[in-house]
């Protein structure tokens, strides 16, 4: 009978074998075997009550059995009496000392207790006692990786699938550790492994979703955590990561859904807190990404990552010194944090600190020299100080390092225009398709024309393609582009339509969204200077190249009569609008200027002040200050830029911050004055007061400290001078 029982034992029919153990006991109630075995069993169906129960009764009859002795200890562990159970043990060892499975589960018990250490010398012991015992050299494997020891941990797992290839989870522990190992590649392949072996292994889809993304495949990613979450849908950790993931896929409100439902789960999951605050990062909602952080930091105040994503919701928010000490208490926790060093250095930047700055990107470098990133932003301060060799080096040890890094090739084109290297900064400047115009890239059939063909007879489309500005600024090529073609058509944005009609060389104007006429090839506007190869000395600087509409300029003169005095017109902010990028609406911010700080300019009683301000925010500036009644506001008859032209055209000066007004009055052939900001745009190019682009214009540019009022202050002092001219003998140019 007992042979019978032990048989349907190993076989896993457990009811049939635990009913023949109660029919032995019931003749031989002290039998060994059928106590300890069916203890055995009731262990296996989570009775571990009844199995202690059943093998204390063995081991009354046979204190010194062996397997009773290590069972009784398994049985320990499972109730969570761990000292009990390696007390069951050693008692084990004690009667046979190269018990294999006593030492095994030993060595699972000291896991269980966190002392790792002692149970890789257990499991060690019985490697000893049985070289080819694959379920030791596994639990090794775990040991040593709860010890950092990762390669040697791989080694126990190879040792282990030598001799039970088909073991899905030393597959899956295995991919775990080499991910462990950046070796992402063949982490991915132990996951498939363990797939093949076992495809409904939950958390070795989830595993694989994870290191798909450590290797960038962010678009195959989510199908594995999908995947995942079909055969485990209440996994709060699996649908965190889905959340990063998709966070890099830039689809936030999926990453948040995610997250939401993790934290629906799991309320206090400081993960799910922590990633949900990067994603609300993304979205700008800087609030929220900040309260994210915090709820995380309250459930795990130790949490490096989250207090560095703190810093950067702080950054967002402008709040550099909270945003700098959340890096430092980052770094506290983990020195090496390369991460956190390098936004450190970005705060600091923001801070005017900028050779601490520098010190915090050499410490992230330091310690991830393969850091592209830290790269860039390092060049962003190196800039700063008027270092452009050693920004320019910087570009070069990022593509170095990451040959197709867009963002530096980007960069690198800014600084170079900046610099006045048109010849390898206008080519650089070709890479803004696979950055920052990635998603407005035109994908026609015809072929993009960038100067090495023919096109006499040809029809070509050339088509606005950043802001208002730009396309200003860059419509100046179009009669150059039309002494080589047959005919040009330009589009444009509908506000400039009308204006565009002034253009010479009778290119044809369509607005953005119209159905386009048929045409051989196509050109942005702003490959035009690499097209026909402008330099700095072979600017087309001509002016005026755009006129406003006759009757629009008579319509204007007559409306504000006679001149008095002189008549200047004044832009002071952008239009800082919310889908504009975060970097966007921080330049839009150090771009702008609050309207009472023009003060000093509006007390000059010899000038009558327009404004030509658009955007609903520097609009309610001027509505609800003191000094609106120094201001003609009659922008609401502004309806595109022709009218707006045709205004400029009955004033005598224009004074703006770089907003698009800065290149229509500077088309138009009218004075205007630049209130630059400190880091300028590459257009202006440096330490300069002029611009080759627009020979009225002069610019009055921030020092080092940002500080508007010595600009306003200069610029008072200039304006006196000019307004002092009689009226009727006002320059046309400075």
């Amino acid at each position: 009978m007992l042979a019978e029982a032990f048989a349907l034992h190993q076989a896993g029919r457990l009811a049939e074998a635990e009913r023949i153990y109660a029919q032995i006991l019931v003749r031989e109630p002290g039998h060994v075997d059928a106590l300890h075995l069916r203890g055995l069993i009731f262990h296996q169906n989570g009775d571990h009550a009844r199995a202690l129960a059943a093998i204390d009764a063995a081991l009354k009859q046979m204190p010194d059995h062996p397997l009773a002795l290590s069972n009784r200890g398994l049985v320990l562990n499972a109730l969570g009496r761990f000292d009990e159970a390696l007390a069951s043990f050693a008692r084990a060892l004690a009667v046979r000392a190269d018990f294999p499975e006593a030492l095994l589960n030993r060595g699972n018990t000291l896991q269980d207790l966190k002392r790792y250490g002692a149970a890789v010398t257990s499991y060690d012991r019985a490697i000893a006692a049985r070289p080819d015992y694959a379920e030791a050299h596994y639990n090794r494997g775990n040991a040593l990786n709860a010890l950092e020891r990762f390669d040697e941990a791989l080694a126990s797992y190879d040792r282990a699938l030598a001799l039970r290839p088909g073991d899905a989870n030393v597959w899956f522990n295995r991919g775990m550790t080499l991910h462990v190992l950046k070796r992402f590649d063949d982490a991915l392949a132990s996951f498939d492994r363990a797939l093949e072996l076992q495809p409904n292994f939950a958390a070795a889809h989830s595993r694989r979703g994870s290191t798909l993304t450590a290797l960038k495949r962010f678009d195959e990613a989510p199908a594995s955590y999908d995947r995942a979450l079909a055969l485990w849908p209440d996994d709060a950790e699996t649908l965190t990561n889905r959340g990063v993931t998709l966070n890099a896929l830039r689809r936030f409100d999926e990453a948040l859904a995610s997250y939401s439902r993790a934290l629906e789960l799991e309320p206090d999951n400081a993960d799910a807190h922590s990633s949900r605050g990067v994603t609300l990062h993304e979205l700008k909602r800087f609030e929220e990404a900040l309260a994210s952080c915090d709820r995380a930091l309250a459930l795990q105040p130790d949490y490096a990552e989250a207090h560095s994503n703190r810093g950067n919701a702080l950054g967002g928010l402008a709040r550099f010194d909270e945003a700098l000490a959340s890096y430092d208490r980052a770094l506290a926790i983990r020195p090496d944090y390369a991460e956190a060093l390098a936004n450190r250095g970005l705060a600091l930047h923001e801070l005017r600190r900028h050779e601490e700055a520098l010190a915090s990107y050499d410490r992230a470098l330091a310690r991830r020299p393969d850091y592209a990133e830290a790269l860039l932003n390092r060049r962003v301060t190196l800039q700063e100080l008027g270092r452009f060799e050693d920004a320019l080096a910087c570009y070069g040890g990022a593509l170095r390092v990451q040959p197709d890094f867009v963002q530096a090739h980007y960069n690198e084109a800014m600084c170079r225009l900046l610099t006045g290297d048109f010849s390898r900064g206008w080519e650089k400047y070709e890479w803004r398709w696979q950055k920052e115009l990635a998603a407005a890239k035109r994908n026609f059939p015809q072929p993009l024309w960038l100067g090495s063909d023919d096109i006499g007879g040809q029809t070509i489309l050339l088509h606005a393609e950043q802001g208002l500005g730009d396309t200003i600024q860059f419509c100046r090529y179009v009669p150059l582009v039309a002494r080589l073609a047959a005919r040009v058509i330009l589009e444009v944005q509908k506000p400039l339509h009308d204006l565009m009609g002034s253009l010479a060389g009778g290119a044809q104007i369509v607005s953005r969204g119209e159905p386009l006429p048929a045409f051989d090839c196509h050109c942005p506007l702003l490959s035009l200077p690499l097209a026909l190869k402008t330099q700095r000395d072979t600017i087309p600087s001509q002016t005026p190249y755009l006129t406003a509409p006759a009757g629009k300029i008579g319509m204007w003169r007559d409306r504000l009569g006679r001149r008095e005095r002189a008549r200047i017109g004044i832009v002071w902010a952008g239009n800082a609008r919310k889908e504009l990028s975060i970097r966007h609406q921080m330049l839009d911010r150090q771009r702008s200027i609050a309207f009472d700080r023009l003060e000093p300019l509006l007390h000059q009683t010899n000038c009558d002040f327009y404004s030509l301000q658009k955007g609903d925010d520097a609009v309610r500036q001027l509505r609800d200050s003191p000094l609106r009644h120094r201001m003609i506001d009659l922008t609401d008859d502004l309806q595109d830029f022709s009218d707006t032209a045709a205004l400029i055209e009955n004033l005598d000066l224009v004074i703006s911050v770089d907003t698009s007004v800065v290149h229509l009055a500077g088309a138009l052939g009218k004075p205007f004055w630049l209130l630059n900001r400190y880091n300028t745009c590459w257009r202006w190019l440096l330490d300069r007061e002029d611009s080759p682009w627009y020979p009225t214009g002069r610019l009055f540019r921030q020092d080092r400290t940002r500080d508007w009022d010595p600009v306003i202050a200069r610029v008072r002092a200039v304006l006196q001078d000019y307004a002092a001219t009689p009226p009727r003998t006002l320059p046309q140019s400075i």
